[in-house]
């Protein structure tokens, strides 16, 4: 978080083309303590977070938003899965919806016997799932649905919901989640 705040702050203050001395007066946070912060070497507190957010008349989330960056690119092996059901549904927050987008994208592995059940979403949300590996049943309200590897659905995701794995071998799927 260090260093998003850092890298937050410095490319702020360089758009509104202020030098440190000038947000130092702006937000009366030091100018050494402000470019420690811009270095990432710093520990800032909420306080002196919410000067210089004040101090630059940028909104406190400015701070600490993840940058958009024009790509991305994410290793599965490097992402920590959600762990479920005695750790036979694994979770792959490939994409989450951190970012204010409206979306966000999974990769699920669910074992044999393995299952997951799901609260309800926001209002409106809707699940699309793309079975690759196995098969796979889901259950949408009152609705049962059975997947299969290379078919894919989409269902409001709005009411409890649940996955299961029903047969032999385990289970790999994508699902992007819209919130609307």
């Amino acid at each position: 978080m260090n260093e998003i705040v850092a890298a937050n702050i410095k490319q702020l203050r360089e758009d509104k083309s202020l030098s440190l001395e000038m947000l130092a007066k702006l937000s009366g946070v030091s100018k050494s303590m402000l470019a420690q912060i811009e270095r990432g070497e710093g520990n800032p507190t909420i306080s002196t977070l919410w000067k210089i957010s004040n101090g630059m008349k940028v909104p406190f989330d400015a701070l600490t938003i993840r940058p958009i960056k024009r790509f991305e690119i994410v290793h599965t092996t490097d992402v920590q899965p959600v762990l479920e059901d005695d750790h036979r549904v694994r979770n792959y927050p490939l994409f989450p919806d951190n970012e204010n987008r409206k979306f966000a994208i999974y990769h699920l592995e669910v074992q044999k016997d393995g299952k997951w059940e799901s609260e309800p979403h926001l209002r409106g949300a809707t699940e699309f799932i793309t079975v690759y590996e196995g098969h796979l049943m889901i259950r949408a309200g009152e609705d049962e649905f059975y997947l299969k590897k290379g078919e894919s659905i989409r269902f409001r995701a709005d009411v409890p919901h649940s996955y299961r794995n029903v047969g032999e071998q385990p289970i790999s799927l994508h699902m992007v989640i819209y919130n609307p």
